[in-house]
C-alpha cells in the first residue's frame, strides 16, 4: 500500500524539500494547484463559472504553530472573498476551510479557531455564499463538529465534510442528516489507525454507499466528494429513490482530475462543484492527492521520467 508511505511523506520535511527542488515538480503541481496567488486564482474561477461549474476555494497550508499564523489564513481568506464580491457569483463559489489553518492545534486552539473562522463565515454570506468545514485527522473531528453547530445557529448553510472510512461517521451522518446540514461525503484521506477506521477499500465502498443513502433520505444537502464512477451512478440512484431533484443535491470532485466528467455531470443538469486550491504551501495538499488515488502518482512519475 503506497498512501500510507506517501502520507508519511507528506509531513517530511526533507521530502517537502526533494518533491520541491524536482524540476519537475511545478508542471504536475500546476494540474492540481492552479495558482498561488488571489490574481492567479480569479481568472480561474471565472473559467469554470462560466463553463457552468461551481467551485469550492481552498486557501492550502496547514502548518500552523503560532497565533499569526492562523490569523494571517483567517485574513487570505477575507483577501479572497473580498475579490469574489464583484464577480457576484454567490453560491456559485463557496470556501472550503481547515480548521487547523485557523490554529486548531495550538493552546486553545478550539476557541482560536471559531474566533478566526467565524469572520470568514460572515464575509463569506454578505457576498451570498457559504463556508465549509473539511475533515481532517480522527481526533479533530469532535473540535469540527462543535464549531460547525456553533456557526450554523446563525448561518444554517454552513457545510461540514465527513469521512466514509471511519467507524462513527455513520452516526454522524444520521445526525446531520436529521439537522438539515449541508454535508459533503468523502472516502478519508488520512492514515487512521485500524481501532477507529476501515482499512479495506470494499469496506470503505460499502460504508460510502450506505452513507450516502441516510444522507440523501434526510432533511439536509448531500454533496458527493468522489470521482469514482461507481459511486456517482451510485449517487445518481440514491438521489432519484429518495425523490430528489437535481438541485437537491451535487457533486464535488478536486480541479485536475476527471475534468470532462465535470463538464458532463453539468451539461446533464448536476451541480458540479469544484475544489479548487490555490496557495504557495501546496506540498501537503499535493502530496495527499498522490495518496489517494494511484492513477495520480502514476501521473507524477511518468512526468518525472518524460521530463527528468
Amino acid at each position: 500500500m503506497l498512501g500510507p508511505v506517501i502520507l508519511a511523506a507528506s509531513r517530511s520535511d526533507r521530502m517537502r524539500r526533494l518533491v520541491s527542488a524536482a524540476p519537475v515538480t511545478k508542471p504536475v503541481v500546476d494540474r492540481f494547484i492552479p495558482g498561488e496567488t488571489v490574481d492567479q486564482i480569479v481568472p480561474i474561477v471565472r473559467d469554470l463559472t462560466d463553463r457552468g461549474l461551481e467551485l469550492t476555494m481552498d486557501v492550502v497550508g496547514e502548518d500552523i504553530t503560532t497565533p499569526a499564523q492562523a490569523e494571517a489564513a483567517r485574513d487570505a481568506y477575507l483577501e479572497l472573498i473580498d475579490r469574489l464580491k464583484p464577480l457576484e457569483l454567490g453560491t456559485r463559489a463557496e470556501m472550503s476551510v481547515k480548521l487547523s489553518m485557523f490554529g486548531q492545534a495550538l493552546d486553545g486552539g478550539h476557541e482560536l479557531a471559531l474566533a478566526n473562522v467565524r469572520p470568514v463565515v460572515e464575509a463569506a454570506a454578505e457576498i451570498g455564499t457559504t463556508v465549509t468545514l473539511d475533515a481532517e485527522d480522527h481526533t479533530t473531528l469532535d473540535s469540527m463538529f462543535a464549531i460547525h453547530e456553533e456557526l450554523r445557529k446563525d448561518f444554517p448553510q454552513t457545510g461540514c465534510v465527513i469521512q466514509a472510512y471511519l467507524f462513527r461517521t455513520e452516526a454522524d451522518a444520521r445526525r446531520l442528516a436529521d439537522s438539515g446540514s449541508r454535508v459533503r461525503l468523502v472516502k478519508g484521506a488520512y492514515k487512521e489507525p485500524a481501532e477507529v477506521a476501515y482499512q479495506q477499500r470494499h469496506e470503505i465502498d460499502k460504508a460510502y454507499v450506505r452513507i450516502l443513502r441516510t444522507l440523501m433520505e434526510g432533511e439536509g444537502y448531500p454533496m458527493i466528494g468522489s470521482h469514482d464512477p461507481r459511486l456517482i451512478s451510485i449517487g445518481q440512484e440514491l438521489a432519484r429513490t429518495a425523490g430528489r431533484k437535481l438541485d437537491e443535491y451535487e457533486f464535488q470532485m478536486l480541479y485536475g482530475i476527471r475534468g470532462d466528467e465535470h463538464l458532463r455531470l453539468a451539461a446533464e443538469g448536476h451541480r458540479m462543484r469544484v475544489y479548487t486550491a490555490y496557495g504557495t504551501d501546496w506540498y501537503g495538499y499535493f502530496m495527499r492527492r498522490l495518496a489517494e488515488k494511484p492513477a495520480n502518482l502514476r501521473f507524477f512519475a511518468r512526468s518525472m521520467v518524460s521530463k527528468g
